[in-house]
């Protein structure tokens, strides 16, 4: 239940385009990252006539965080989990692809959260009690959101989240306020109220453009097969639907077990819950993994771990910003100081949803049972859970959600410490006498460098001004903040939306329209666009966009 990440693009003059459909030694674009952003970032350069592309993606499947794995018999989520922004103005086009799809989705149902908050040893708040936290940190946030709009929409004036509260004279500060608190806003965004920006966030414009209903994705396909549809809207595939198209190019990874001969084997941190995968000589996976740009007015040649090297004329690199401050991807010559700090400026935030297999159900089920909280004076300490009887019948699942520090000390402990510690916390609340729990899954997205956590909070002291310098091209910097002045007006929200999928749809078929734009201005006339809209606008997934090119 989250926002999600920021997208960079880079952008090199364009020096030769060769429109033929097959993927030649030079290719047009090179996309960088296979998942939401950049298949939809592909998609949208392929329907407009640009069909020599590459896309290199350093896993062996397509999605990023959108990821599908098996426990406990099911398919479960480790990355996005909701469509966020449903039933309002606008439709969200995440919604949209659900739908379509016919996605196993249920409405997320929090308005009985107040008879559900377990104290750290004595059991339940009474609902009444709970219910004042539970309406003064909403008055919090309305007063929050209301004092928001009034700021200056330079983002001068912005303050955090925690500063409007002392503003309020209300610090959480009570085991049960400050579980409230978490569940308001680190359960939202991943990181506390101290570091989160207000102006960016409140009103979030996820919920205020598109509604403020949410709801929790459980389809044994996976929310990942919206990223798959997507794909195979134009990759080429076989028969049974799998992709087979020469322009995706995944890491290739052997999945062997060790042989009679004493095949020496390691583990993977990148396929935690794969299998054990064969190791080169130096005991590392060898997959196709991006590790250097180098650009020029001439081109972008691209090379990865294995010491394949690609030519382009252009490069969109879809990874995090948390993959964008490590030295995972290195840029020759290196990015502009500017592009540099507006990167480092950004969190990358980790939301941890740790699954839980028990051989019998122990925890209260029914209606208005979905959601409780645990509340402790160790705030974010095992603080949110789920239990899954409608999306999971007779599974005897629990979900628990933890972020920021505590995911980052989980990610570092092992598994059964991590198990102990969550069956401690469920004995505080139903007694000694439960179950113990049969299997545990951790994901551990901060620990896996292709990703570096889960998406991007927007922190205090980020303005707009500084978020457009992440995504913009270096070479044409000034001349793209011409072309998208509409999107990054005052007056605008697209520039502020952040969703849990929604932004890396959007901000990256923005991209792919400027690189589209950029191709047309330097083809010489050789490309030719579209879109059939006499208005000036063209249409992708509902998303309205200016056509440049009209």
């Amino acid at each position: 239940m989250a926002p999600t990440v920021v997208t960079l693009l880079l952008a090199t003059i364009l020096v030769a385009f060769n429109s033929c459909g097959e993927v030649t030694a030079r290719p047009a674009v090179i996309v960088v990252g296979a998942g939401m952003s950049g298949i939809s970032a592909a998609k949208t350069l392929s329907e407009a006539g640009i069909k020599n592309i590459l896309i290199l993606e350093a896993t062996d499947r397509i999605g990023g965080r959108m990821h599908k794995v098996q426990f406990g018999g099911l398919n479960v989520e480790m990355g996005a989990n909701w469509v966020e922004g449903v039933n309002g103005q606008e439709v969200n086009p995440i919604w949209t692809m659900a739908k379509k799809l016919k996605l196993r989705t249920f409405y997320s149902d929090y308005s009985n959260l107040s008879s559900n908050i377990y104290q750290q040893t004595d059991g339940l708040y009474k609902s009444s009690i709970a219910q004042v936290a539970v309406e003064r940190a909403e008055n919090n946030s309305d007063a929050g959101a209301d004092f928001s709009k009034t700021l200056a929409p330079s983002g001068l004036d912005d303050i955090s989240v925690l500063s409007f509260q002392r503003l309020q004279q209300h610090v959480p500060s009570t085991p049960l306020d400050m579980v409230v608190d978490y569940y308001s806003y680190d359960y939202e965004f991943a990181e506390p109220p101290r570091v989160t920006s207000l102006q960016n966030t409140q009103p979030l414009p996820t919920f205020a453009n598109f509604g403020e209903d949410v709801y929790f994705v459980a389809d044994q396909r996976g929310y990942e097969s919206v990223v798959y549809d997507l794909a195979g809207q134009f990759l080429v595939t076989d028969g049974r639907g799998n992709i087979v198209d020469p322009r995706l190019k995944l890491g290739k990874v052997s999945y062997q077990t060790r042989g009679k001969k004493g095949q020496q084997t390691c583990k993977s941190p990148e396929h935690r819950y794969v299998t054990r995968i064969a190791c080169n000589a130096n005991g590392y996976i060898t997959l196709q993994v991006v590790r250097e740009i180098s650009y020029s007015k001439g081109g972008v040649i691209v090379k990865t771990e294995d010491g394949t090297t690609y030519a382009s004329d252009y490069v969109m690199v879809s990874a995090s910003v948390g993959v964008l401050q490590t030295e995972l991807i290195k840029f020759q010559p290196d990015l502009p100081a500017w592009k540099i700090l507006a990167i480092y400026q950004f969190d990358m935030a980790i939301y941890t949803k740790i699954f839980l297999k028990f051989p019998y159900t122990f925890w209260p089920t029914g209606k208005g049972t979905e959601f409780f909280l645990y509340a402790t004076g160790k705030r974010g300490y095992y603080p949110v859970w789920q239990q899954f009887e409608a999306q999971y019948p007779d599974a005897n699942v629990l979900l628990v959600t933890v972020t920021d520090d505590e995911s980052r000390r989980i990610e570092q402990q092992p598994d059964n410490v991590t198990k102990a510690e969550a069956m401690q916390v469920l004995r505080n609340m139903f007694g000694k006498n439960i179950p113990e729990a049969t299997d545990i899954l951790v994901p551990k997205w901060w620990s896996n460098r292709f990703y570096k956590g889960t998406f991007s909070n927007w922190p205090i002291g980020v303005n707009k001004y500084e978020y457009d310098q992440i995504r913009s091209s270096n070479f044409l910097f000034n001349e793209k903040r011409h072309l998208w002045e509409e999107f990054t007006s005052p007056e605008s929200t697209r520039a502020n939306i952040i969703m849990v999928m929604f932004t890396v749809l959007s901000s990256q078929v923005e991209d792919a329209v400027l690189i589209l734009y950029f191709i047309n201005k330097h083809a010489s006339g050789a490309l030719k666009l579209d879109f059939q809209h006499g208005s000036g606008r063209f249409d992708f997934n509902g998303i309205a966009f200016p056509n440049f090119l009209s």
